[in-house]
């Protein structure tokens, strides 16, 4: 079942070019109080709402799917969870682009790096803009496939980590090149983008056998597979799981294949991935005045000037 979040917290089920509202399910969720959960209600409970949806859906008149503001399939998530350089060709970019590496060692696996988190606050929709700050910096598209975690779990193996996935959906980790840490750069409002809708995991067999494909303007910039994963899916809810309480919603940003390059503002960026669907987006027109200082640049410059 494809199922989107749409038109400021509407839920509905996706069949060809169409939505449909089931937002009536959700009268079914719990009641929740402060301190609330760590999160999110809607995915802990999909698989018990889900025979509800599909009644709903008999009942429900379509809209295309054009006339909709597509919003993050997932509104709640406790952690933004992201694997670096997980791609082989990937690293290979890197380590020979400085724009990229800035003086990093690039030629370090993932189990040496870790992982690392977005802040929520970065989570966005189809139906949002990307906007861009920094202007003087490189700032680049990357495509990722992004796993929805549908129960709690902790310290789970890799055989049986796919019993814990909701879902699957379309990533853009958007990412401010520079010196500082990834967490910082690629944490900027807009910069996690995920949908255009979620995908539940019966309907993918093997998430290790996906192909990606991010356009900018119409031309291709990045096309792998997930089978070129360094750490497949399996292992990377195993590994995030040995260091984290991974929680229904929590989303893991799997890793960008080769080809990452700059975006500018007023681009379009379409990103596909078989078997799940192609997230539209555009970047806004202006970028965000904020922060008025760079200090990477007011640093680079004080040094040529010296």
């Amino acid at each position: 079942m494809r199922i989107c979040r749409f038109n400021t917290d509407r839920v509905g089920i996706v069949e060809g070019d169409e939505v449909f509202d089931v937002s009536g399910a959700l009268a079914c969720l719990p009641d929740s109080r402060w301190p609330f959960p760590q999160k999110d209600i809607f995915i802990a409970e999909l698989a018990r709402l889900l025979p509800l949806m599909s009644e709903l859906k008999e009942q429900a008149t379509p809209t295309p799917i054009a006339d909709v503001r597509l919003e993050a399939p997932v509104a709640n998530p406790s952690k933004l969870i992201n694997a670096p350089i997980n791609y082989r060709a990937h690293i290979e970019e890197t380590a020979a682009n400085q724009e990229i590496a800035h003086g990093r060692d690039m030629t370090k696996s993932i189990w040496q790096w870790g992982l690392f988190l977005k802040a929520n606050s970065a989570l966005s929709g189809a139906g949002e803009p990307i906007r861009l700050r920094y202007p003087g910096r490189r700032i680049d598209h990357e495509i990722e496939l992004a796993v929805i975690i549908g129960t709690q779990c902790h310290g789970v193996t890799r055989d049986e980590a796919l019993k814990y996935v909701a879902g699957y959906t379309v990533g853009l980790d958007i990412t401010i090149r520079g010196p500082e840490l990834q967490s910082f750069r690629k944490s900027a409002d807009s910069f996690a983008v995920l949908g255009p809708w979620m995908v539940t995991a019966d309907e993918i067999d093997d998430p290790g056998c996906l192909g990606l494909e991010l356009r900018v303007n119409g031309q291709i910039r990045q096309k792998a597979n997930t089978r070129d994963l360094v750490y497949d899916v399996p292992k990377l809810i195993e590994y995030a799981s040995s260091m984290y309480q991974l929680n229904p919603g929590d989303v893991i940003f799997t890793g960008t294949p080769e080809g990452v390059g700059p975006i500018e503002a007023g681009d379009r960026i379409e990103a596909r991935i078989s078997e799940i669907g192609e997230l539209r987006v555009d970047v806004a027109p202006e970028i965000v005045a904020l922060p008025r200082h760079d200090p990477v640049l007011e640093e680079m410059q004080c040094l040529k000037s010296a």
